[in-house]
């Protein structure tokens, strides 16, 4: 018989799922669909907490102490760090420090660990009203995922690029939360379907 695999999801609130009920996370949404094609996974474990930069996620995951090994892990984080005004030539050191992390979780097996790319927040009726500048906040999203694209490929870890669908649709009602900022569930399912071929090519092979 099958082992039941693991799945560990770090992040911040676009891997909480804040505004939208807890199954429709896209990393729920993620080992449902894994079942759905028979693999068999348990519900992801996760270590994200709306608002977290890098550092308060690195200092989550010390607070959770998840133990490993994972046979499947995901990081999305970065937006806080952007939206609180933090240099791109600081979020590369400490992206990197947490994608080392997260491979440790996989047991030192880069193949099991993918990234996912910071949506662009600033197209949305929050971004719109917030007084900062939405041709700004693209640039700087751009830089940081562009660094952290980099900082996968250097160390043969996969990247999950939601940014295309995320700054295209992430304006429409039915795309955002009540809160106007957070995606709905139909904006985690988009995410979901790019992650899915990676996460079982992963789980495939394992």
């Amino acid at each position: 018989m099958s082992r039941t695999r693991r799945y560990l999801a770090l992040g911040d609130s676009y891997t909480i799922g804040e505004g939208i009920a807890p199954e429709d996370r896209w990393p729920v949404q993620l080992a449902d669909a894994l079942r759905d094609g028979g693999l068999a996974i348990d519900a992801p474990e996760v270590v994200a907490t709306t608002g977290w930069t890098t550092d308060e996620l690195d200092a989550g995951i010390d607070a959770a102490s998840p133990r490993g090994p994972y046979d499947l892990v995901s990081l999305l984080i970065g937006v806080n760090d952007q939206y609180r005004g933090r240099d791109v030539a600081l979020y590369g050191p400490a992206f990197s420090a947490l994608l080392e992390r997260a491979i440790g979780f996989a047991g030192g097996d880069v193949s099991r660990v993918f990234a996912v790319a910071i949506p662009d927040w600033g197209v949305t009726p929050f971004g719109a009203h917030s007084g900062r500048d939405p041709d700004a906040i693209a640039r700087e999203l751009d830089a940081y995922n562009a660094s952290a694209a980099a900082i996968c490929a250097a160390r043969g870890v996969a990247f999950v690029d939601i940014a295309p669908v995320s700054r295209a649709r992430g304006g429409e009602a039915d795309m955002l939360a009540d809160d106007g900022l957070h995606p709905s569930a139909r904006l985690h399912t988009q995410w979901m379907q790019l992650a899915l071929p990676v996460a079982r090519r992963v789980l495939s092979r394992a």
